[in-house]
């Protein structure tokens, strides 16, 4: 019997090996799985949720004579005198026709841009310049 034992002990020796090399896999794995499901829940409670608007945006700002020739003269948020801006680029077709990121600027937006022709990007940090 107790050669039994000491077979049984072996045979349980080298399973527990085994087991503990296919764990440690197993364990990287997990660790793995857990940041990648970690990031997708974090992901779905900023989706769900609703985003609240910034404050400094919704500030109802007053637009210089040059810009108020554009968008109007009432004081006005931010988002607002961009929609409005959009409205008067579109209207007047003042986008390039082959570079549609960049602006032409016409009589109206000569005094604000400051030149002929502007980044789609770069017109927003123009265009704050002439809020107050």
């Amino acid at each position: 019997m107790a050669a039994r034992k000491k077979g049984g002990a072996k045979k349980g020796g080298a399973k527990k090996g085994a087991k503990k090399s296919s764990s440690a896999k197993r364990g990287s794995a997990k660790k793995g799985a857990k940041k990648s499901s970690s990031r997708k829940s974090a992901g779905k409670k900023r989706s769900g949720a609703k985003r609240t608007p910034n404050a400094a945006f919704m500030k109802p700002m007053q637009p210089s004579e040059q810009l108020s020739a554009v968008v109007g003269s009432s004081p006005m948020p931010r988002t607002e005198v961009t929609k409005k801006l959009w409205g008067y680029i579109k209207r007047k077709g003042l986008q390039d026709p082959k570079e549609r990121r960049m602006i032409n600027a016409d009589e109206n937006l000569r005094p604000i841009f400051k030149k002929d022709q502007v980044s789609m990007f770069d017109m927003t940090k123009l265009v704050n310049k002439h809020l107050s």
